[in-house]
This record gives structure tokens, sequence and C-alpha cells, in this order.
């Protein structure tokens, strides 16, 4: 084909293979989908996974929808969505300098949140406990039920229809509080690149953004922080940076110097790994013993020391257990009704009752819920 002939898709295609890093992930490798599509003329498969998920009702929802500290209290802290927007900004730019498919690794952070439901971990826990009997609930498993099922913008079948591979990253989403879910795919191959990627993006984003708002919150304080060498090395760069600065700018800096280290130590480190572990293809990859994405020897442990420390000050203090058992008693109530009463259920959720199981459904319409409409649905169906 004349390269005149060349759509503005062709041609892109092109320049990223003579772009991307050979273990990345392109096209070409993993853009099949259930329900065949011709390619679009100008955008990449990857590039309408990510439009799809941003058009989808799910995405918007996350816009009212808790990540560690109740959003409608103060209007500076994260949602689930200003934090799914933070991954994919951290994991875009990590994918460009490793030369990895930056539309793949935007497509799945994404999307790896969908699957959450209304407050937080509290609300997912809650979930959990009452589907142990039937069928379980997991926030990865549900992420992928989203894009798979939920979502139907199309006459011709259910979901996104979102390609192969980031389904798979999905359901391979792994982190200190996620549990990969592989019933569909091979538990013993590694996600892409791409995917590994977004599950450390998604430490370093939950991590620092929560640190930055507990201090905003006066939940903790830059003294009990001290105690941590991460800290302690980002404090430094920034006395160093702005030692005139007010101590309100040093600490917003601060925060951001802590990102800065961690995402520039997962860049070499994976760089590092890469080389040495000899990883020429997206198969490789795959197929290697463990992750190629990951943190150094020392980032990794210090890391783990301020998530200890914001587990202890911050997700389990007592402000915060308060509003979690507030929330789990809320969820369980509508829970309770919903399987008692399914008559209470919007139509669309009845019509499905027979076919999903009555308490898949009650779950399904909790767990897309925003915290608001729970909280409005609690106080017109119960309280």
């Amino acid at each position: 084909m004349a390269q005149h002939d060349l759509t503005p898709h062709d041609e892109f295609i092109q320049r990223q293979r003579a772009w991307l890093a050979p273990c990345a992930t392109g096209e070409w490798v993993g853009g099949a989908r259930a329900h065949p599509e011709p390619p679009h003329p100008y955008r990449t498969c990857f590039q309408r996974d990510r439009d799809r998920i941003i058009h989808c009702s799910a995405f918007r929802r996350l816009d009212y929808k808790t990540q560690v500290f109740v959003p409608h209290e103060q209007d500076h802290y994260r949602t689930r969505l200003t934090h799914t927007l933070e991954v994919a900004q951290v994991g875009r730019d990590l994918a460009r300098a490793l030369r990895a498919n930056e539309d793949l690794t935007e497509a799945v952070a994404l999307a790896h949140d969908l699957g959450h439901p209304p407050f937080g971990h509290a609300g997912e826990s809650a979930l959990a406990d009452l589907m142990v009997d039937h069928g379980h609930f997991e926030h990865n498993r549900q992420s992928l039920r989203v894009v798979d099922y939920l979502e139907h913008p199309y006459p011709a079948f259910r979901g996104l229809n979102l390609t192969s591979v980031v389904r798979e990253c999905l359901a391979k989403h792994a982190t200190r509080y996620d549990a990969p879910v592989c019933t569909e795919f091979d538990p013993r191959l590694q996600a892409p690149i791409e995917g590994q990627l977004v599950d450390a993006c998604d430490e370093i984003a939950y991590t620092c953004a929560d640190v930055e708002d507990a201090l905003q919150a006066e939940w903790i304080t830059r003294e009990q922080l001290d105690g941590l060498e991460l800290w302690r090395t980002a404090w430094r760069q920034t006395q160093r940076d702005a030692p005139h600065a007010r101590d309100i700018h040093k600490q917003i800096r601060a925060t951001k110097a802590l990102l800065a280290i961690l995402a520039d130590d997962l860049l070499a480190t994976t760089l590092a790994n890469v080389s040495a572990m000899g990883l020429d293809s997206p198969q490789a990859v795959r197929k290697a013993p463990s992750k190629c994405v990951a943190f150094s020897e020392a980032a990794a442990p210090a890391l783990r020391l301020m998530q200890d420390f914001m587990l202890n000050q911050v997700y389990t203090n007592d402000i915060c257990l308060q509003k979690d058992a507030e929330a789990r008693r809320g969820i369980t109530d509508l829970f309770e009704l919903f399987v008692e009463r399914p008559e209470t259920l919007p139509p669309r959720y009845q019509a499905r009752a027979d076919a999903d199981g009555l308490h898949r459904v009650a779950c399904d319409y909790i767990a897309g819920m925003t915290d608001r409409f729970c909280i409005q649905e609690h106080q017109r169906l119960i309280a």
C-alpha cells in the first residue's frame, strides 16, 4: 500500500511499531474483541476503549463516590473519579518514558475502579459479606462486569466490547488492597507491562493523594510523617528547592515530591528489570516469573511503611471507622430490602432477577450507586 493510501489510523500504527519498546503491547497483539468491529479510520483500538470508558455512565458516577474522605464534606478531597484521573496521568507519563503503549495504559487506568461501590472500601467490604453465599463480590470482578455486561449502549450486544487485553488487565489488577480475579484468564501469566504499570501507579496515586488529603483534614501532622524515610526525603527536597516558601506551600510541594520520588524509582527499576530479564516481546513479559514493573529494594519497603502508617493513622482511625460503620449499615439495609421486596428495585433490575439471581441484581444496583444516591435511597425507602 502506497504511503498516500494509508488512513490516519494506519499511519499511526506504522509510527507506533517504530516507537514502542519490544516488550510493549501493540494493538496487533491485543486488539481482539468479543464482537469483531472494523478498524476506525483515525483511532486505535485502545483509544476507542478509552473513549468508551470515559463516555459510559459508570465512569461519570465515580465523581460522587468516596475515595477515603467523604467528598461532600470538603470540596478539595479526592473522589473516586479524581483518583482515577491521577492514576491515568501518572500511568501515561511513565508509559511514555518506558515506550509502553500509552493508550492501553490510559484505558486500563480509567476503567480500573469502575466496579467500586459507594463509600470506598467500607462499601466493598459490606457487599463482600452480603454476597459470600451468592457468588461473592470483589471490585475488580465488578469492574469487568460493568464493562462486559452492565453497561449497555449498543443494541446488538451487552457491554462496551472492549479489547481482550484491556479486560485482562482489569481482571488481573493487583495492589496491596486488590486481589486479582483470573477465572477467565490464565493465572500463570503476568499481566502485560501496561497493566502492571497501572497497578503500581494506582499505589503511587492513592498513597500520595491520601497523605495530602489527610494533612489537609488535619488527621495527621508533618511531625508524625517525619518518622518515615520517604517523607523525610521529600521534605529535604522541598527545603532545598524552596527554602523561603511558606509552610503550607512546602507541605504541598513535599506531597508532590513524594509522588515524583516514587515515580522516578518505579521508572528506573522497571527499565533495569526489562533489560536484566531480557524481555524482548509482550509474550516474554507475560511468561516472566515475576512482574517487571516494580519499585526498588529501597523504595518498596519505604512505601510499605508509609502505607502502614496511613492504615493505622487514617484508614482505621475512629472517625473513619464510624463513617464506615454507617455506610455498612446503610448498604446492608438496602440490600436486605431489595432481596425481601424486589418490587422496590427499578424495573430494569427486576427484569434481570430471573436470569442473574436476585442477590446479584441487588448487588449490581447498590455497587453502581454514588454515595449521594445511596443515602437518598436509604432515606426514601427505609429511614
